[in-house]
């Protein structure tokens, strides 16, 4: 999987509505390690990927003009070769999320996420995993609907993953070294079923624990 702790990860915001898309752009940047394009159309991300390249991830809207629904998606996804296509969409709609991942996209990120759960979510996929909101779970985790239970430590470590920070930080803020924040980290992905630091920011996420 790519590290993306030390790269900047290159963005096209394709969503035609100004405030979100402004609002979204305006956090990344600020939240750091993101360079952020936009467009408007399909026709206008078509045409940035031509003039740059391929993006790292693209959040593509659904509705946006030009889409006519995923036909849109088909062409952004050849187009973006091998950078990442992410269905973008205010609706759940499990049905188009599944058919798009089954076309190539690298997930669904529905708009009703915070911007912070967003940035997360961007870097699982720049880092090679393709998210998936849990309650549009394509299959269901064995203890899915089990209550996680965290100690108040590893609450703590866990919304400092959450928040991008890294062990040092997370030791710094809570007084502890680092191979104690390690610990607790192995003890939170081990708890979440989650393979790496990344995935359990996730699922805490997607799955409103934070």
């Amino acid at each position: 999987m790519r590290d993306t702790a030390m790269t900047t990860i290159s963005l096209l915001l394709a969503d035609d509505h100004t405030l979100l898309a402004e609002s979204l752009e305006l956090f990344l940047q600020s939240d750091g390690g993101f360079t952020v394009s936009r467009a408007e159309t399909l026709d206008q991300a078509l045409a940035k990927i031509t003039e740059r390249g391929s993006f790292d991830v693209i959040l593509l809207d659904l509705d946006m003009p030009g889409m006519a629904g995923l036909q849109g998606l088909e062409k952004a996804i050849a187009a973006n070769a091998p950078g990442r296509v992410v269905l973008f969409s205010g609706q759940a709609r499990q049905d188009a999320a599944l058919r798009a991942i089954e076309m190539g996209a690298s997930g669904f990120i529905p708009k009703t996420l915070s911007p912070k759960s967003m940035a997360t979510a961007v870097r699982f996929v720049a880092a090679g995993e393709t998210y998936f909101p849990s309650t549009l779970s394509r299959t269901k985790r064995p203890d899915q609907n089990a209550e996680v239970q965290l100690s108040q430590r590893e609450f703590q470590v866990l919304r400092g993953l959450c928040d991008g920070q890294t062990n040092k930080d997370i030791a710094q803020d809570l007084q502890l070294t680092e191979v104690t924040v390690k610990m607790y980290v192995r003890a939170v992905c081990t708890k979440l079923k989650a393979s790496n630091r990344t995935q359990a920011a996730i699922i805490a996420l997607s799955s409103g624990m934070i």
